[in-house]
Parts: C-alpha cells; sequence; structure tokens
C-alpha cells in the first residue's frame, strides 16, 4: 500500500486534533446518541481503539470499554492545549449532527501557502537546484530578474524558504499540530 494512501495516527501528546471518547457516567447518559458514521478502520494502539473520522478531519481514540457504538463523551484535559480539543470535539460535534463544518484553525490560509512555497524551495534544493533556480521556479524568471540577484529580496526569500522547511522536515512539522496560543 502506498505510503500516500495510509491512515496516520498521532499521539495525543502531539496533536490536538486527537480525541479521547469514553463512556459517560451514568448520571450524564444521553438519551438518544448518534453513531459515529464515516470512521476508519479501527486499530488497537496503548492508548486504546484509534479512527479517523473523515468528514472532521479528527482523530479518535476509543478509551478502554468505549465502542463507536456506545453512548460516547468526549475526555478533555484542562491543560493548556483545552481550547483546542473543544474546537476539535466541536468540529466532530457537527459532523454527527450533519451541521455545516467548521475549518480547522491550527494553521491559516497564509501558512499553507508559505508551507507549499516551503516544500517547493526544499525539493528544489534537493534536486541540486541553486536559490536563484528555485526563484525563478516560484516567482518566474521576470521578476528574479528585476532586480540585482545579490541584493534581491526574494533571494533573502528563498533561503527563508529553504531553511524553514529543514527545520519543518528535522521535526517542526509537530508544531502544525497544535495552536499557538498566547500565554
Amino acid at each position: 500500500m502506498s505510503a500516500l494512501s495510509q491512515e496516520v495516527f498521532w499521539s495525543s501528546s502531539a496533536s490536538t486534533a486527537v480525541l479521547a471518547l469514553t463512556i459517560p457516567p451514568p448520571f450524564q447518559l444521553p438519551a438518544a446518541h448518534p453513531h459515529p458514521g464515516g470512521l476508519g478502520d479501527l486499530r488497537p494502539s496503548a492508548e486504546g481503539l484509534n479512527a479517523l473520522h473523515a468528514e472532521s478531519g479528527v482523530q479518535l481514540v476509543f478509551l478502554p470499554g468505549a465502542t463507536p457504538h456506545s453512548p460516547l463523551a468526549t475526555l478533555i484535559p484542562m491543560g493548556d492545549d483545552a481550547l483546542s480539543h473543544i474546537e476539535a470535539a466541536t468540529r466532530l460535534w457537527r459532523a454527527w449532527h450533519r451541521r455545516p463544518a467548521i475549518r480547522d484553525t491550527r494553521i491559516t490560509t497564509q501558512q499553507r501557502r508559505r508551507l507549499r512555497l516551503m516544500l517547493q524551495a526544499a525539493d528544489g534544493r534537493d534536486h541540486g537546484a541553486s536559490y536563484r533556480q528555485i526563484a525563478n521556479a516560484i516567482y518566474g524568471e521576470t521578476r528574479v530578474s528585476a532586480d540585482s540577484w545579490k541584493t534581491s529580496a526574494l533571494r533573502d526569500t528563498v533561503i527563508g524558504l529553504v531553511e524553514s522547511a529543514i527545520t519543518m522536515i528535522g521535526g517542526g512539522y509537530l508544531q502544525l499540530l497544535r495552536h499557538r496560543r498566547r500565554p
């Protein structure tokens, strides 16, 4: 099976979009409980049974005793990432109740664009392209040749993209799985 078609399961300590589901206490049993349709395969792990909910983009961990067909409650640790877990739970709840989806706010549109450019720059550098060749591929030859290359802002931008990409490839990508919140 291709790596591109594999489901990726993150540890709950790495991603705030991993929700722990458990059985609610008897005094909070819901009158009706929706069954989480749209789940991928259940895969066992040390934490419980893992599944991806495709529509919401949320990874679920069914803690021991909980199943997709039992009444469910979300376990949200009251730490620094509580709001991120609540946002993931909201996305899941909206998908289960056929409400309009809300987007995942861990990565902004601008960050997505920069990530794409970083990947392009890193790929070019890995294939032996010079910074100028990378700039031509990303920004176009006309724009690159408009200024002196040695003092060009595009040169600094491309170097920054490559350096940032190297950091991401070295493990910095894990920060993408969390919100940046101010203390």
